[in-house]
């Protein structure tokens, strides 16, 4: 199939299926130049272009002149690598004239008459598994000296010396694959050819209007497509009904900067919409956007058309306008014929349709409408009551009462403080005002006032337990302030675990004193029955604060570092006091204090659910065999980075792969689930250029650099981040930093609703996300409206995050499982980090082990173990020995009581050895684990009547588990003994 794409008295042929272009310019004479793609990769360091070239004789010196329009700008900086077709390289290269248009050069084609390439991108470097290190080679050593006086290139710029030297035919340009390709829209135009354009329109703006089929790539070149076909004022498209069409009109600015780019629309019976110019955020607010151009750079402005279902079909016109402050208006006529065809899904199947892009705007899973499994929440005078606790609203709009499982938190009500040196301020008190009640969330409001100052206290509480408030001070007098703080006094016997704030999961200590640093800015405290979650909000970013997110504390808590935190227990109470010390306050002068609280567990544990749904987690080679279904897993992970799901948070590319998958699975009772986050997007990504066309919103600005593909086509300003090969796949993914919260995060919605409703997903693993919990409510509402019972799993890296439980606590309502533990050293934590960080008990949730497999002891201690049959230290993780043991003994029905439990079923005779029982009608099963330095002997002291057992002879058996434990029998009394860092795993029956 071929297809004309431009005349101007030279025509230009593409053959799609070959993939082979061909391209007409002028250099010092008229030639022909095509842009293919070659038959067969070449070796990668070679780089990814290169020119073919033959010569014709045998020849000492031949002369070459490759104009290969390159958009790169130091191409005289880079190595040439000449070779034959064998591969072997040519020594002697004398450059007469290396720049991005033209490349001149002499050299000795050493291995006789023939084809031989020039590959003018090398690089040298390593790809690891996470990262790519490498960089383009320097130029290429000087050739031989006496090769140089033989064919006299002393002098080599005359005209008469280049008329008599031999000349290599330049036959074509290549790419190493069609990925990697400049034709069409990365060929630049050269400096004449521009200057020539600039010169015959003479306008502030020049408009090019493209079809979706050409991505506009160049922000500060022109393409050379747009020099050899004629300036257009029309476009022509073709749309089915139902289609969500997309084009694109550039804007190029040769004569000035241009400020505030205007766009209007001539009457269309069509919904039409500029993304760069505006849309929708992700709270599913309308903003605007302005648009500057800078003088001779390209504004890409991509355009959506809504052409609904019941359009006849026939021709639409419509006109786009385009001004700018002091430039007059320039206008596009669009002329769209509407097929009698139906495209379902709007097109969003296919993806070179753009129609997805769309989704940038979507308010999808936003609204105040309550999340199952919660229930609505009730209001009875200033008591609010969710699935999880209920709070009581005092004059102040705060806490007076918080209960978790019918257990009080509070000592003393949570107070906000303003002090001067006058004392603590007291404040006159407006009632508290329900300004909106729904059965997902209720909003309050009051007000206090005196003479010095002003208060205004919003707060909120939604189903699942999340209370949010924002308080305003301002000041209506100059004043000193001692200090501003809030205090949340937790009852002693309830705090008895502390996190956060620098502290990882501990015994809550009888004082502490914490400055802002690092990435902290909340904290928990209680125990497994009831605790409170609290984190100080009013930053820039206000998600989980990994390595990529790290912004300046919020101002008012923070002041100057002034502000800090600290713990102070008495004999009945653990009070946390948030503080921001003293500061000199203007008339007048605002100050908001923004904090949030959860009532935890989140939900009820549900061990059933740990004990029978198994992890089968194998990065690379994701999918289970009939021996590992045989083992017991009934949920596979598909990680990246594989053939399934290749591309870092795009799987969009083998959906079709992927619902096979699915399919298959499901016939044998088991689960998928599917890597997709956020923080990061491959450069796979069908919608790159239109991304890239809306400057930093969406792919975040940096110093470029990283793989080689991403210098070659983006050029500059990005953060290159993951990187990784693809087993079977030529194209590497060279993943980019999103931007944080974005209309990214509205495509990612409407993402994991295609992805449920057409591959037939059963949920999400997530790794290290970097959004808010508005977007798990988002999600799950999506998962719970298309398949309900749609699974998500957290996974977290504690050098990453610096306390996953602490960074992502305001999930937990919403998450099904957690896998925190790639960098936990399990042999070196205290049983309250093992509690509180890792296993998720006192949230409501159960997590499995990563790091080295974990310590299998321990975790039986908390019903946790690895994945099957994930890989660490060199450790392949092998649960399935455990799981048959779980299996034998029924664990699946049984009742988990632990030694954090308020009447612990089973003690030991030493306090570091800690004992966890599993009670299954009449029979147990007890974890016991150590964390005594030596190896110790202990005895097991159980409350029978609490288990309702009249025992007689009772023996102890530690069942054979391979790799965990030999077959034992002890009689009750008898001494046990226990090895460091290992237990035991005994059934009593």
């Amino acid at each position: 199939m071929q297809i004309n794409q431009f005349q101007m008295g030279r025509r230009v042929k593409i053959t799609l299926f070959a993939i082979s272009f061909v391209v007409f310019y002028k250099a010092q004479a008229q030639k022909i130049l095509t842009y293919e793609t070659a038959d067969k990769p070449w070796m990668e360091t070679l780089g990814n272009h290169r020119a073919v070239i033959e010569v014709a004789g045998e020849y000492d010196a031949v002369m070459a002149n490759i104009p290969w329009r390159r958009r790169d700008r130091d191409a005289a900086e880079k190595r040439l690598v000449i070779a034959d077709s064998s591969g072997d390289e040519v020594k002697d290269i004398f450059r007469l004239a290396i720049n991005r248009e033209n490349g001149t050069f002499i050299f000795r084609p050493e291995y006789g008459a023939g084809i031989y390439y020039v590959y003018y991108m090398p690089w040298k470097g390593k790809k690891n598994n996470g990262s790519f290190n490498g960089d383009y080679l320097t130029p290429e050593p000087a050739p031989d000296s006496l090769w140089i006086r033989r064919n006299k290139l002393t002098r080599p710029s005359t005209k008469e010396f280049q008329k008599n030297m031999p000349s290599a035919t330049v036959i074509k340009i290549e790419s190493r694959t069609a990925f990697d390709g400049f034709f069409p829209m990365e060929v630049i135009a050269t400096a004449d050819e521009v200057k020539a354009l600039e010169s015959k329109q003479k306008q502030a703006l020049l408009l090019f209007p493209e079809d979706r089929l050409h991505p506009i790539r160049m922000q500060h070149d022109l393409p050379y497509r747009w020099i050899a076909q004629r300036m257009k004022t029309s476009f022509t498209g073709t749309v089915l009904r139902n289609e969500y069409y997309t084009f694109q009109i550039g804007v190029w600015s040769p004569e000035r900067d241009v400020k505030r780019v205007k766009i209007a629309y001539g009457s269309s019976p069509f919904a039409i919409t500029c993304f760069n110019a505006e849309g929708r955020d992700s709270k599913g607010k309308y903003f605007s956007k302005k648009i500057d151009i800078a003088k001779g750079d390209v504004q890409p402005l991509w355009f959506g058309v809504d052409v609904p279902e019941n359009t006849r079909a026939g021709i639409y016109g419509f006109n786009v306008t385009i001004s700018a402050d002091g430039v007059p208006a320039k206008t596009i006529g669009i002329s769209l014929q509407v097929t009698n065809d139906v495209i379902a899904d709007r097109g969003d199947d296919e993806g070179w349709r753009y129609s997805r892009l769309r989704w940038l705007n979507s308010s999808l899973g936003i609204g105040d409408k309550n999340i199952e499994p919660y229930r609505a929440l009730g209001l009875k005078s200033n008591t609010i009551s969710s699935s999880t606790g209920t709070i009581t609203l005092n004059q102040f709009g705060l806490p007076n009462s918080i209960k978790a499982n019918g257990i009080e938190l509070l000592e003393e009500p949570i107070s906000f403080i303003v002090e001067t040196n006058e004392g603590v301020t007291h404040l006159k008190m407006s009632a508290v005002v329900f300004a909106k009640q729904r059965d997902g969330i209720i909003e309050w409001n009051c007000k206090g006032l005196n003479d010095v100052l002003q208060l205004q206290c919003n707060g909120s509480m939604e189903s699942d337990g999340y209370i949010h408030y924002q308080i305003n001070v301002r000041t209506l007098k100059n004043m000193a302030v001692e200090d501003i703080r809030m205090e949340l006094s937790v009852k002693k016997t309830i705090a008895l675990y502390f996190m956060g704030m620098g502290l990882p999961g501990i015994n809550t200590p009888d004082s502490y004193q914490w400055k802002w640093k690092g990435p902290q800015d909340a904290y928990w405290t209680g125990n497994a029955d009831a605790g409170i979650y609290c984190e100080l909000r009013g930053a820039s970013y206000s998600g989980p604060l990994l390595n990529l997110y790290h912004p300046a504390p919020p101002h008012s808590w923070y002041n100057n570092n002034k502000g800090g935190f600290n713990i102070l227990s008495d004999g009945k109470a653990v009070t946390n006091s948030t503080y921001s010390g003293p500061r000199q306050l203007k008339r007048n002068e605002n100050l908001t204090f923004e904090f949030a609280l959860l009532i935890t567990p989140v939900k009820k544990l549900n061990t059933r659910d740990q004990f029978t749904n198994r992890y089968y987690h194998n990065g690379g080679s994701p999918l289970p065999n009939e021996t590992d279904i045989e083992r017991g897993i009934k949920i596979i992970n598909v990680h990246h980075a594989n053939a399934i799901n290749p591309y870092i948070n795009y799987p969009f590319t083998t959906a079709d792969t992927i619902k096979a998958v699915a399919d298959y699975y499901h016939g044998k009772g088991i689960k998928v689930k599917l890597y997709y986050t956020i923080r990061e997007l491959t450069n796979q990504v069908t919608e790159l250029w239109a991304l890239r066309s809306l400057g930093t919103e969406i792919l975040a600005g940096g110093k470029g650099g990283g793989y080689m593909w991403l210098r070659e086509h983006l050029r500059d300003n990005y953060t290159a981040q993951w990187f990784t090969t693809i087993s079977g796949y030529e194209r590497s993914d060279a993943a980019l930093l999103t931007a944080g919260d974005s209309r990214w995060y509205n495509y990612y919605i409407e993402g994991l609703r295609w992805l449920v409703q057409h591959t037939g997903i059963d949920g999400l693993y997530l790794d290290d996300v970097a959004f808010s919990r508005s977007m798990l409510k988002r999600m799950r509402r999506v998962m719970n409206d298309v398949k309900p019972g749609c699974l998500i799993d957290l996974h977290s890296n504690t050098g990453f995050s610096k306390g996953p439980a602490t960074q992502y606590t305001e999930f937990f309502p919403y998450i099904d499982k957690l896998w925190f533990g790639e960098s936990f050293q399990y042999d070196n934590m205290s049983p309250a980090n093992w509690l509180v960080e890792s296993s998720g008990i006192p949230f409501g949730l159960m997590g499995d082990m990563l790091q080295g497999g974990g310590n299998p002891w321990r975790g039986m201690v908390y019903g946790m173990t690895s994945r099957y049959p994930w890989q660490t230290d060199g450790v392949i993780c092998e649960p399935q020995n455990i799981w048959k043991a779980w299996d034998a003994f029924g664990i699946a029905d049984a009742e988990m009581v632990g030694y954090w439990d308020r009447e612990p079923l089973v003690k030991t005779s030493d306090p570091l050895v800690l004992a966890t029982v599993y009670k299954e009608k009449n029979k147990l099963l007890i974890a016991v684990a150590s964390w005594a330095k030596d190896t110790t002997r202990i005895k097991l002291i159980i409350d029978w009547q609490k288990i309702g057992w009249k025992p007689r002879n009772v023996t102890f058996t530690a069942p054979p588990i391979k790799n965990f434990q030999p077959a034992v029998q002890w009689k009750e009394g008898d001494d046990i003994t226990i090895s460091p860092k290992k237990g035991w795993l005994l059934l009593v029956e």
